[in-house]
């Protein structure tokens, strides 16, 4: 992550002060001493993003007791990110107009409603629906949630970002677990135990969070479109699209090959969850200070490319598929931080329009990604999904190549 002296962060500048080992030590320390405020927004976040991945161990399950095909399940992925990445748009525009506390509890809300409304469905169809309602939660809460981290953390930014991502990646692992232990006993389980789990998350930021009040500035519904004018942040944002592309596909195709009940799924994907959760917080500062964010990005998309090619060619030996899953997770680990630092400080726009601006194109990799994979799958055969995932990083890193030049002159070039 990138260390700024305070004149230049008071003057918006962004040129990087190489770190020294009493830097990186304060960095480490600063980390574990956050306000309350912080570890109950980033306790939230690792609720919130135990939804994504608590899905995985029940979409057989989910398929089979609803009559659905892959595709059509795979659209509980879609929906979701849909409307998150739609969203994404006025999320800063709300947050501006009633301040971040309110869209956050907001968020919160309409997820315990939506994921215990999930658990009530009948069909495909309402799921699908339900799961879109979540998805506008999500966008609330995720977007407002990075941006009041990144204010409230002691630290600056780049442990805000870290400890962000940390809260992902933790969710991430435990996801899976929860929702094979939840789906053993029935599929509806996980569903009614994300709003269970939310709801605390609700009332522990309604007491801890302290208000945040409503700045002069009003953010314009405009604004995230507008910062995509900027082309380092719109080069970021759209090799994250690709990106991401390839994540979702492992997310979202791999458990109907994996073909081992809720607990095998669910500890495959608590695998991969742990590594990236890993990777994200101890590895990526490292290769960071060590080559940049830019090329850390690059060399990290050439890894998966690889990996993603290997699990085409072997997607029917599960032993392989497992290992590589979890492989991949670390990458996607390393990657995860590396795109939301470059994101956050590549422009001169305000945290929470780069932010949401950079989500609303990202996130389109997982609309696309689920279903698309299952699809070809279907019609095509069961390695495509992951040769495309392949081509989708070749693109990133095209693009990346294009972008870096902007990333190393505005972004972080040190931990």
């Amino acid at each position: 992550m990138k260390t700024t002296s305070t004149d230049e962060s008071s003057a918006g500048g962004v040129t990087p002060v190489a770190p020294d080992a009493a830097t990186l030590e304060s960095e480490k320390e600063s980390m574990l001493r956050q306000p309350v405020a912080v570890w109950a927004t980033a306790l939230a976040c690792v609720f919130a993003f135990m939804g994504i991945g608590l899905v995985d161990p029940i979409l057989p399950a989910i398929a089979e007791n609803l009559d659905a095909g892959p595709s059509q399940v795979s659209l509980l992925f879609t929906s979701y990110f849909a409307v998150t990445a739609v969203m994404m748009l006025v999320t800063g525009a709300v947050s501006s107009r009633v301040g971040g506390k309110r869209t956050l509890l907001t968020g919160l809300t309409l997820i315990v409603i939506f994921a215990a409304l999930a658990g009530t469905s009948g069909s495909v169809g309402e799921l699908v629906a339900f799961r879109a309602g979540w998805g506008l939660g999500n966008a609330l809460f995720v977007a407002t949630a990075l941006a009041v981290i990144v204010a409230v953390a002691s630290g600056g930014r780049a442990v805000a970002i870290i400890l962000y991502e940390a809260a992902l990646g933790l969710g991430m692992a435990c996801g899976p677990l929860v929702g094979a232990v939840l789906g053993d006993l029935n599929w509806r389980g996980p569903f009614f135990g994300t709003a269970v789990l939310m709801l605390i998350a609700l009332l522990v930021l309604v007491v801890k969070l302290p208000s945040t009040p409503v700045t002069g500035e009003r953010t314009s519904f405009a604004a995230p479109l507008r910062a995509l004018r900027h082309g380092g942040l719109f080069g970021v944002s759209f090799s994250a699209l690709f990106y991401n592309f390839g994540f979702f596909t492992v997310l979202a195709y791999t458990p109907f090959l994996l073909d081992s009940g809720e607990y095998g799924i669910g500890l495959v994907f608590f695998g991969w969850g742990s590594a990236l959760a890993v990777f994200s917080v101890f590895i990526a500062p490292v290769f960071q200070n060590r080559v940049g964010a830019a090329n850390t990005t690059m060399l990290t998309l050439c890894g998966l490319v690889a990996v993603y090619v290997l699990l085409g060619v072997f997607h029917g030996t599960p032993w392989v598929v497992t290992v590589l899953v979890v492989v991949s997770g670390a990458l996607l680990g390393v990657n995860n931080t590396m795109y939301t630092e470059m994101a956050m400080s590549v422009s001169d726009n305000p945290q929470p329009v780069a932010s949401a601006a950079y989500n609303f194109v990202r996130w389109m990799g997982g609309v696309i990604a689920p279903f698309a994979s299952t699809e070809l799958a279907e019609k095509f055969d069961p390695s495509v999904p992951y040769f495309t995932a392949a081509a989708a990083a070749v693109v990133a890193v095209t693009v990346m190549l294009f972008t870096r030049s902007a990333v190393e002159v505005h972004g972080p070039h040190a931990v």
